[in-house]
């Protein structure tokens, strides 16, 4: 697995278990997420079919979402000075999909492959956490609420500028 980190094939994205700069020092090392480099790779990999990806079916609701996970993390990859995370709580029943520290703050990434948006887990980490902005990316147009900014996918390698 180091030498598929090493070679650039695959990244692994670290659980954090509180939100406090610099994250990396509430990294826990036994827990992780593992993504592929790209998502047409993930594709291939699980035979995913073009027609299923086109046509949308309803079989494929649940993939869906992994995809465009993996989207979010290879775009978040690619912004420079970024650390990227998860969070989930003791109990596991709370994770935010990327935890990302620029530096200078903490944004929870809440990842949502459709325009349905109820974003119940980001809830509760701005409840626990009080993050100054709390990001959710989806199909949604560009939208900034309180405490909240709806962050379009394509627009996901924007957030260092937030």
């Amino acid at each position: 697995m180091m030498w598929l980190c090493d070679c650039g094939l695959v990244y692994k994205v670290s659980r954090v278990n509180a939100a406090g700069l610099p994250l990396r020092a509430y990294e826990d090392m036994k827990a992780f997420k593992l993504f592929v480099v790209d998502v047409g790779l993930l594709g291939c990999m699980a035979g995913l079919r073009q027609r299923t990806l086109l046509d949308g079916n309803g079989l494929f609701t649940e993939f869906k979402g992994a995809l465009t996970e993996q989207y979010v993390c290879q775009q978040l990859k690619t912004v420079e000075d970024l650390e990227v995370y998860y969070y989930t709580n003791d109990r596991g029943s709370c994770e935010v999909d990327f935890v990302v520290d620029t530096g200078e703050q903490i944004i929870p990434v809440e990842v949502k492959a459709e325009v349905n948006l109820r974003a119940k887990s980001l809830k509760t980490y701005r409840e626990k956490f009080s993050p100054e902005i709390s990001v959710r990316t989806s199909m949604a147009d560009y939208k900034k609420e309180e405490w909240l900014l709806n962050l379009p996918l394509y627009a996901i390698d924007q957030i260092g500028r937030v």
